[in-house]
């Protein structure tokens, strides 16, 4: 790959989770990774749905390849998979050291166009259904965290 002029580089990996992580343990993932990735420069999005995860890391190119190869050998994670790795001039998620969004399991049939797996970023065949897929899954976050929260108080 050839850096941008700033250096900056997004990656797009999934993993599977090694045991599940339950809320208690998101939030300390979470936690660990925005303190971390704010004192590195790092931006990106985690989902994570039925003991699978898919995040998209950017930041300087040397900070993004280092975090990639330490998760890689981490323990929580196997099979870990980078879909996409690409030099880009400006950051998606500029606003989030790491923006997360928890995607709840379905118990019915999904509505026709509904991504409810990830299977298909893998799709070995069409490379460019990863990309489509990581950009849909990126619109359905900065949609999702746009959206006002329900308050605590709401009945």
């Amino acid at each position: 790959m050839t850096p941008t002029s700033d250096g900056l580089l997004s990656v797009l990996y999934t993993s599977n989770a090694r045991t599940p992580f339950g809320d208690d343990e998101l939030a300390e993932l979470l936690a660990q990774s925005r303190a971390s990735n704010a004192a590195k420069d790092l931006t990106g999005m985690l989902l994570y749905r039925g003991g699978r995860f898919v995040q998209v890391l950017e930041g300087p190119e040397k900070t993004v390849r280092d975090l990639v190869a330490v998760i890689g050998r981490d323990d929580r994670h196997s099979d870990m998979r980078v879909l996409i790795e690409q030099p880009i001039v400006s950051r998606e998620f500029s606003d989030w050291t790491m923006g997360y969004q928890p995607i709840a399991e379905t118990t019915g049939a999904a509505p026709a166009g509904f991504r409810d797996t990830f299977d298909d970023l893998e799709n070995a065949h069409d490379p460019s259904a990863t990309l489509r897929a990581a950009r849909e899954l990126s619109l359905w976050f900065r949609v999702r965290s746009a959206r006002p929260q329900p308050s605590a108080d709401a009945d």
